[in-house]
């Protein structure tokens, strides 16, 4: 009862705090004209029955003509641009925090401040007056409304049809005379702005639509709102996608195997987890025994987290007063976003931070990153459960194994037919406000985080110490502050041995379907907004690129997003056991399961030890070479320490949903690439990731499924590559016995399976094959095993097909052959030659390779060669390589390697003319556009809009606190372009988007099929019945997509968006441009319809 009582006190005294603290807040404008001085000083002296809402009408009056709204936020001086929008949107973040934490006095006190000094009232923009407006709208307090507009007439500025709305809906709430309302209707009518607007074009909650109805029926009885347009629903114009969405009542759309009430509860669940925010998870590391230091250490923990959670209340609570103080004298200060989340959710957020330091320390600026980033991302969960609930069960009728609907249609079209809400567009927050907030509260635990220094030294005095230090170290040879955390915590963690993670709700998978994608930021999670298309933090052109769009130019990129989220996933028991039996032995580095701590390299010990470089008889050579070895040991064991938690976050997570089914919700990076959300456990990982995953709903095998797992097994050993299929089968039934013998003693047996290039995924088929030939009937047994057919060197198939290169198709299996062609073996061979006839000539680099080029040594460059690699890039590759040879002799590797990546250049040269060419001309346009001062931009074939976030770096100096950080972005649309990244970038760029553009319509296509259908880019999954099925479709929409022509489209687009405005056609680079997009490289003869019987285009 006491406790209770001194709670109520507390909050009495918060409240009472303040109450006096807004009181102090300045409400009145400083106005710069004195004609409106004047008449707000007589307004306030006036005492009519009325005033405030005489005045607001006369001030409408005397409103000036209407500015744009670009004009409205153009700032008065366009030098310093940059710096300029930097702040702007810091300035409107700010008071949309001050508006969702209710301190809409305090941005009502920062906006008259800036309002009131001529160089920070530039700043100031329609959308930011509107925005408190609105917030004085929502609480009826009319005079604080009318302070804002004589200050919005004060700028410069014209009301819009949001500014009419905040009035007319504070009249509502009021309950105001009708005259009022009459002449602030007449008014807007002057102004040149529809009644009818304020209804269709503003967005309004349905208290405020209903407050705003009742003062317009008050001047207007009659008046009925107008509906919302209900259009027929949008179709996309894509020639590429009419078959999609043409009308069919025989498609049959593939469903989940679950009934609706399984997937009710799904949902029911998933919703649990997202409104958390967090979830905990059990930790896969050996249990410890629990002796007595181990009990010690975990109750020593317990008492010091009970101690640092009322320290960071406490601390937090200071630093918002400070920051509120700030606020006060006008300035922006981070009081409105520490109020975001409740004190108890930060202190969690700061606890967790702490618990997963590693032991070596993190990056100050990266802490600041992720910390303020986990604000952002947790500040508006949406709330409208409820009727969420009701339409999620309506719209799980598509996908219920045992409901029916009226007509087929895709998830999107039903989920918009059951009258979707859009979800609230959010705006990011500048890059240096996420860090500073970030910043503040990394410092708050520092401050918050101390121990006893008994636990660093028991006979020490019984001292408090922090444990956190600050701290420099050099990494990649600059100098950076590192929070690195005391020994003697590390070690107390080490012996509590706890054995739980914490994970945010949006960074695993989903326990229910993802909602469908509807717009460029609604789709995937239930309650957490995603965007659609994933950029830096604070950059903004990729959204506004996409919202500009036509909606049902998206449809495609939606749809799929929505089929690859939609695929149902489980844990493949079997194989996570035999990895967790490995990953806490110790490890197996050779089979990708990394090796815990103790296995990292010591420091070196003795005359080596880093002491030793103080002995005065070491010289500065053995002095030198000590650090080197110093430096490189601590850079394995930070590397295996990263790979250590990158598995343990993995299998995790895997064993926390070993029983359950799960969903994987997609989106897209800026060339569409599609990617899960979820980062630690999906499908694009490693070969132990793949293997951990399989589909949750089976498919009888059929007449062929057996067939395509065994040739699927012996792809992934990595053998066989020259030979056919039929070869590749006949060579699984010969190794039948290995396979058995593989999947029933994987650890024990003979571990063929250990050999193969991808051996955890090697092992998951021998399992499954096993299952099969077992199985009374093979045809009718059920798998959920995935079956991949991957692209051969996908990007130059597409570089081949855009300039009908016949050399070049048959190099890379666009021509159907009875072998498949292996690119890499021929480039290999071609280099080869080349160095025979260096050889000859005496050259004696190409002596000492006689022996060594073979297909891995080409590899990596020969496939990265498309997406752009250098020369100096393609050097490193080949330089590993030539390392991994231990025959090789390693003083002449960096000779070497400089001689071979220019001959695989020369080779792919003479082999790929077309490409080549291809390539030039993409690099030169995005040079000239570059220098015309744009970005690159362009259109894939599926409509989806692309712009390349290149541009020169802007920093940002965040002082003060532990250190001064410097904040740098690449993504700042205000600077120039960055042409070295442009150029170099577009080539890859714009064939990334082709590759997707192709898996777009191949999953929509499997789905219309009927088909389970994922992707990791160019390698496409689906289940072994139905490879010959997506094999077909494959063909066909690659076929299609490069029916269209590209490179001209291309041509034609980049000339109307550079090259078509009169007040730059007059320039050098747009000449030189428009010459250069005239120049479209010349096609070749190859025919496109011969891909469609290449067997090995995709195997």
């Amino acid at each position: 009862m006491e406790k209770r009582k001194q709670r109520l006190e507390g909050k009495l005294q918060k409240h009472v705090e303040k109450v006096a603290w807004q009181k102090q807040l300045r409400l009145e404008p400083r106005l710069l004209s004195r004609k409106l001085a004047s008449q707000l000083q007589h307004w306030e002296q006036g005492t009519p029955r009325s005033p405030w809402e005489e005045q607001l009408a006369q001030l409408l009056q005397e409103a000036p003509q209407r500015l744009g709204g670009k004009a409205a936020a153009a700032p008065a001086v366009r030098g310093p641009e940059s710096r300029l929008e930097g702040q702007q949107q810091r300035l409107l973040s700010f008071f949309e925090c001050c508006l969702l934490t209710g301190h809409l006095p305090l941005a009502h006190h920062v906006l008259v401040t800036h309002h009131s000094k001529s160089q920070q009232r530039r700043l100031l923009t329609l959308s930011m007056y509107n925005m408190v407006m609105l917030g004085w709208a929502r609480q009826g307090s009319f005079k604080e409304l009318t302070y804002v507009f004589f200050m919005l007439k004060d700028a410069g500025l014209a009301p819009d049809l949001r500014s009419y709305a905040a009035a007319l809906q504070c009249m509502g709430r009021l309950d105001q005379d009708a005259g009022t309302i009459r002449r602030c209707l007449k008014q807007m009518a002057q102004d040149g702005l529809q009644l009818q607007g304020l209804f269709t074009a503003v967005p309004l909650g349905a208290e405020e639509r209903a407050e705003l109805l009742r003062a317009v029926r008050k001047a207007k009885p009659s008046f009925t709102p107008p509906r919302l347009p209900v259009s027929p629903p949008q179709v996309n114009t894509s020639p590429l996608l009419r078959d999609i969405y043409a009308k069919d009542p025989a498609v049959s759309y593939p469903r989940l195997h679950l009934s609706l009430k399984e997937l009710q509860g799904l949902f029911r669940r998933q919703l649990r987890v997202e409104m958390a925010t967090t979830i905990t998870v059990e930790s896969v590391e050996k249990v410890p025994l629990l002796t007595k230091e181990v009990l010690h250490a975990r109750k020593t923990l317990a008492g010091l987290r009970s101690r640092w959670k009322t320290a960071l209340y406490q601390e937090l609570q200071e630093t918002k007063e400070s920051e509120a103080h700030a606020a006060q004298e006008g300035r922006l200060s981070l009081f409105p976003y520490l109020c975001l989340l409740s004190e108890k959710e930060v202190v969690g957020m700061l606890l967790q931070t702490l618990q997963a330091l590693p032991a070596q320390g993190e990056s100050l600026l990266f802490l600041a990153h992720e910390l303020g980033l986990r604000v952002f991302k947790r500040k508006q969960l949406r709330n409208e459960v409820q009727e969420l609930e009701q339409r999620y069960s309506e719209y799980l009728h598509l996908l219920a194994s045992d409901t029916q609907v009226e007509e087929p249609c895709l998830p999107r079209q039903r989920w918009e037919a059951l009258g979707e809400t859009e979800a609230p567009h959010e705006q990011p927050w500048p890059t240096s406000v996420v860090v500073q907030l970030g910043k503040q509260l990394a410092e708050v635990l520092v401050r918050a985080a101390r121990m006893p220094s008994s636990l660093a030294a028991p006979r020490s005095p019984a001292t408090l110490i922090p444990v956190l230090y600050h701290v420099y170290s050099f990494r990649s040879f600059r100098q950076i502050g590192i929070l690195k955390p005391h020994p003697a915590f590390t070690q107390l963690l080490e012996t509590a041995a706890e054995r739980t993670l914490t994970f945010e709700s949006t960074d695993v998978p989903m326990l229910c379907p993802p909602l469908p994608w509807t717009s460029p930021h609604s789709g995937a999670f239930l309650l957490s907004p995603t965007k659609m298309m994933r950029s830096v933090e604070g950059s903004q052109q990729h959204q506004l690129l996409l919202e500009r769009c036509p909606p049902a130019e998206l449809h495609g990129a939606l749809d799929a997003l929505t089929q690859l989220g939609n695929c149902a996933w489980r844990v493949n028991g079997r194989v996570l056991d035999l990895v967790l039996e490995l990953f806490n032995d110790k490890g197996c580095p050779r089979l990708g399961v990394p090796a815990p701590p103790s296995e990292a390299p010591r420091p070196p010990e003795g005359r080596q030890a880093p002491k030793g470089c103080l002995l005065p008889e070491v010289s500065p050579a053995e002095k030198a070479e000590m650090r080197r070895e110093l430096a490189r040991r601590l850079k394995v064991a930070r590397e295996m320490q990263s790979l250590r938690a990158d598995a343990l976050y993995r299998l995790s997570l895997a064993q926390h949903l070993r029983h359950c089914v799960f969903w994987l919700p997609h989106n897209m990076d800026f060339r569409g690439r599609t990617y899960p959300c979820s980062p630690h456990f999906n499908h694009l990982g490693s070969d132990l990731a793949r293997a951990l995953l399989e589909f949750a709903q089976g498919r009888p095998l059929g007449p062929h499924g057996l067939n395509w797992l065994k040739i699927h097994l012996v792809n992934l050993t990595g053998l066989k590559k020259r030979e056919s299929l039929e070869a590749r089968r006949d060579y699984a039934d010969e190794l039948m016995e290995d396979i058995l013998d593989s999947a029933d003693r994987p650890m024990t047996g003979r571990k063929w399976w250990m050999e193969a290039d991808e051996p955890w995924q090697a092992l998951a088929c021998c399992m499954e094959v096993a299952r099969a030939v077992r199985a009374p009937d093979p045809t009718a047994y059920v798998s959920h095993f995935p079956v991949h057919q991957d692209g051969s060197c996908n990007g130059l198939q597409h570089y081949a097909a855009l300039g009908r290169d016949g050399a070049g198709a048959a190099s890379v299996n666009l021509l159907p052959s009875d072998l498949p062609q292996d690119v890499y073996s021929e480039v290999a061979a071609q280099v080869e030659v080349f160095r025979r006839q260096d050889a000859e000539q005496g050259v004696r680099v190409a002596q000492m390779l006689e022996g060594f080029i073979g297909r891995k040594v080409v590899k990596q460059t020969v496939m990265t060669v498309v997406y752009g690699v250098t020369r100096y890039g393609g050097r490193l590759q080949i330089e590993k390589r030539l390392r991994e040879i231990h025959d090789f002799p390693q003083d002449f590797v960096w000779e070497a390697s400089h001689y071979l990546v220019r001959q695989v250049f020369n080779s792919l040269q003479e082999m790929f003319s077309g490409t080549r060419s291809i390539q030039r001309w993409l690099t030169e346009s995005a040079r000239l556009i570059s220098h015309t001062g744009s970005a690159v931009e362009w259109v894939t074939p599926l409509g989806i809009p692309i712009v390349q976030p290149y541009h020169r770096d802007s920093k940002v100096m965040i002082k003060g606190g532990l250190q001064s950080l410097t904040v740098s972005s690449s993504v700042d649309t205000s600077q120039k372009p960055n042409t070295l990244k442009q150029k170099n970038g577009f080539p890859p760029n714009f064939i990334h988007s082709l590759d997707s553009s192709h898996m777009i319509l191949t999953a929509l296509h499997c789905y219309r099929k009927g088909l389970t259908f994922v992707s990791v880019h160019d390698c496409f999954w689906t289940h072994a019945a139905d490879v010959a099925v997506m094999n077909q479709v494959c063909r066909e929409q690659f076929v299609r997509l490069h029916s269209q022509p590209i490179l001209h489209n291309l041509s034609r687009f980049l000339i109307k968006r550079f090259c078509s405005d009169p007040r730059t056609s007059k320039s050098v680079w747009v000449s030189r441009l428009m010459d250069t997009l005239l120049s479209v490289p010349k096609a070749g003869t190859f025919n496109l319809e011969q891909v469609k019987r290449s067997t090995y285009f995709f195997s």
